[in-house]
């Protein structure tokens, strides 16, 4: 039977987690087929948690507590309790769950059942059908909710997950989060540490799905999050986005400088008089060298072509796949001039190289030229 370590970390919760753990294990637990945990992950509570949570042990068997040790901050509770869920209680799934009763306890069954039916990332989802934010929150903070979590998944580039600010989330062990180094999660002291773990967590998961949460207002205190939150995670969505895309980056920058070459080609060999074809031609290959050359040691370093026989193919069929860049440039720019005019030209050039051109190249160098996309094993986790 899969096991399955609920990792609450909480601190200073004495008025709600007796309630939490009454619930988990008297009425959410025995519906579920799987070995179910509960542990908290404690920084020493001076309002009496501890010792609650202490107490309630010695009455439940599969309920646990670890205290965070001298690193505070949520993400090192959570990072504490993964580990002690793996190593101690050996887990083959954690899920990340509140104490103060804004996760109500009646969605961790849902959650659960997804990963017994495959699924290896699980997100309660508020975004979705039957999931929502609580009706008491102000316009204000709804809209900062929206808002941020629709701002990370443009930075992510990820519109077929609703709710990447949730932290609500079960996680399969194996080939998910034992491929993370959770020691080095950012900002692991702020609630940032899970955009991150996200980032992460959907990157190695095979099959990610949501569930609906209906997320609940505190039962006590105010919320934790702040200014200084909202700042952090918009940081690490940032650096997280341009990280995931440095190759695209590249891949653009390199783009650009063929453009550069092309153009100043151009200008010279029109000054010296060359013919109008071979002017052409010859400014159009300089940029096509400077894209494969500065493409080959850049921007695909990790697939770098060596060899003097593999640098001459690929070299022939990176101008085949250029060719068929102009190709589509042609054939667009005629069907342009014949809809709108030849006086539309200026305008219709970009939106074909943003919109067109530059996809089918970076479509071609990562599988044809490169080879940096392994189309089976993309198709294959899609369609899981």
């Amino acid at each position: 039977m899969e096991r399955v370590v609920i990792v609450m970390a909480a601190w200073n919760e004495a008025e709600n987690i007796k309630r939490m753990i009454d619930t988990l294990f008297d009425e959410v637990f025995p519906k579920i087929n799987a070995e179910m945990h509960l542990l908290v992950a404690d920084n020493n509570s001076t309002d009496g948690m501890t010792q609650i949570v202490e107490g309630e042990m010695k009455k439940r068997k599969n309920l646990h507590i670890v205290q965070q040790g001298e690193k505070k901050g949520l993400g090192n509770a959570y990072v504490t309790g993964f580990k002690y869920a793996i190593y101690k209680l050996g887990a083959d799934a954690v899920m990340e769950m509140d104490a103060d009763g804004q996760h109500p306890p009646q969605f961790v069954k849902p959650m659960v059942d997804a990963y017994l039916s495959g699924a290896d990332y699980i997100i309660g989802s508020r975004y979705i059908p039957g999931g929502s934010v609580p009706k008491e929150w102000a316009f204000f903070r709804k809209f900062i909710s929206f808002a941020g979590n629709l701002f990370i998944r443009l930075v992510f580039l990820k519109p077929s997950i609703h709710d990447l600010t949730t932290g609500f989330r079960l996680t399969r062990i194996r080939g998910v989060l034992d491929k993370i180094d959770l020691d080095n999660l950012m900002e692991k002291e702020r609630f940032a540490y899970k955009v991150d773990l996200l980032y992460q967590s959907i990157k190695n998961a095979k099959k990610t799905v949501e569930v609906p949460l209906e997320f609940r207002p505190r039962t006590t205190d105010k919320s934790k999050f702040n200014t200084k939150e909202m700042i952090a995670t918009f940081k690490i969505a940032i650096i997280l986005g341009i990280k995931d895309k440095a190759k695209f980056i590249k891949f653009g920058t390199v783009g650009f400088a063929g453009y550069l070459v092309n153009a100043i080609g151009l200008w010279l060999f029109t000054k010296w008089q060359w013919p109008g074809p071979l002017v052409w031609g010859a400014s159009t290959e300089l940029a096509i060298i400077n894209n494969f050359i500065f493409n080959n040691i850049w921007t695909f370093k990790t697939e770098k072509i060596t060899g003097l026989t593999n640098l001459v193919k690929k070299f022939f069929q990176f101008n085949l796949t250029s060719a068929g860049a102009l190709i589509i440039q042609v054939v667009f720019g005629s069907l342009s001039d014949i809809i709108f005019g030849p006086q539309y030209r200026q305008l219709a050039l970009p939106i074909i190289i943003v919109f067109l051109v530059l996809p089918y190249n970076y479509f071609m160098y990562n599988v044809v030229i490169w080879k940096s996309w392994n189309l089976a094993k993309i198709f294959k986790k899609n369609r899981s």
